[in-house]
């Protein structure tokens, strides 16, 4: 049986034209799906399984790790005594005298590694408080935090006649009684963020002067020796403080790992953020506590050491772009900081100097530059 031949279109008819496939949707993978990925980031796919990689975020990261074990190494030959580098090396391999040996192994090791601890939760507590706030000058001393684990602290050595500070864990009991406080007075923690700073400034003043008036009528002994530490002071720290510093710290960065990640979704509305799956309320209230339980056992070990909380969130932001919250970064950032503030602090004076003098002495020129150069991420000044 022959096939019929096609019929040829009728004087004044367009030819038929054959049926053709339609478009392609995009689909995973493809430029539909790029579309939606951020400059910054790449995606990654295993099987059904896909991950969102920040290429600049991971590089800045990658950068400032060597550059913390650089500091690191510094800070540990960093000497107010004149010992010698070589005798630095020779004390930390326990190839030197006894003496060289446990200055090095007992004393400056342990107050490094502890300021690198102390740094990164005060980084990563500042982080959470200003993206809470949406305000780069939001940290949580504005909170309340600082006056109240000094306070604690303060209580604590009251009626000492020794010079010598309380128990590093009433710090945190200190920060979590007046952040509470704080809470309360402002009606919760809310969407308005400027709220909770207002109060917390109001609060923070009330306890410090009430701490004021403690301190007037101790002795000199204890009034000198807390004095030291509320300025911020690593000396004396080792490892019975580094050891539960370094568990508590285990327990709460994943803790703010995963917040941070989920508070990304606080830069839409509440509405917004409620249709991608997050609980704004239960959010914020956990990114708080968490901002909390960090900076006030920060300020319990090293007292509370000035704007590294407020600087290491900006840097961080400026190395790893404004797409994501800088939780890692301003962990790594703030070690540096703290670490390489302690190691000036050692070798700027004839006297060792408290690390807080010396970030209060870098960290009022880093406020002027913040406050005058605008913030690209929201086009603010």
């Amino acid at each position: 049986m022959n096939d019929a031949a096609p019929a040829s279109p009728r004087p004044g008819e367009a030819a038929a034209t054959p049926p053709t496939d339609p478009a392609p949707v995009p689909g995973p993978g493809r430029a539909g799906d790029r579309a939606l990925v951020p400059p910054d980031s790449v995606v990654l796919r295993t099987g059904t399984l896909s991950w969102l990689f920040p290429r600049r975020s991971a590089l800045a990261a990658a950068l400032l790790v060597p550059l913390l074990v650089l500091l690191t190494a510094l800070a540990v030959a960093a000497s107010s005594t004149g010992m010698s580098l070589s005798d630095t090396l020779s004390g930390l391999f326990g190839t030197a005298d006894p003496g060289t040996v446990m200055i090095v192994q007992d004393f400056r090791l342990p107050r490094v590694f502890v300021g690198i601890m102390v740094g990164g939760a005060l980084g990563v507590a500042g982080c959470l408080t200003q993206t809470l706030a949406g305000n780069r000058l939001a940290t949580p001393d504005l909170l309340g935090v600082n006056e109240g684990a000094t306070a604690a602290v303060v209580a604590s050595a009251a009626g000492s006649s020794t010079g010598m500070i309380g128990h590093w864990w009433l710090g945190p009991l200190g920060a979590v009684a007046a952040a509470v406080l704080v809470v309360l007075c402002a009606g919760g923690a809310g969407s308005a963020g400027y709220r909770l700073l207002v109060v917390g400034i109001g609060v923070s003043t009330f306890i410090g002067a009430v701490g004021d008036l403690v301190m007037s009528r101790e002795n000199d002994n204890t009034a000198g020796g807390v004095f030291l530490w509320a300025v911020g002071s690593l000396n004396g720290r080792d490892w019975s403080v580094g050891t539960p510093l370094l568990v508590v710290l285990l327990f709460l960065l994943p803790l703010a790992l995963a917040a941070g990640h989920r508070l990304q979704l606080l830069r839409f509305d509440d509405d917004t953020a409620a249709g991608l799956g997050a609980d704004p309320r239960r959010l914020r209230a956990a990114a708080l506590a968490l901002a909390v339980a960090l900076a006030g056992t920060a300020v319990g070990v090293g007292g509370p050491v000035a704007f590294v909380a407020l600087a290491a969130p900006i840097l961080a932001g400026r190395l790893g772009g404004p797409t994501r919250v800088p939780v890692l970064g301003s962990a790594l950032t703030g070690a540096g900081l703290i670490t390489a503030a302690d190691a000036l602090a050692r070798v700027a004076a004839p006297v060792e100097l408290p690390v807080g003098v010396v970030t209060s002495v870098l960290g009022g020129p880093f406020l002027l530059w913040v406050l005058f150069r605008p913030d690209r991420a929201n086009g603010k000044a």
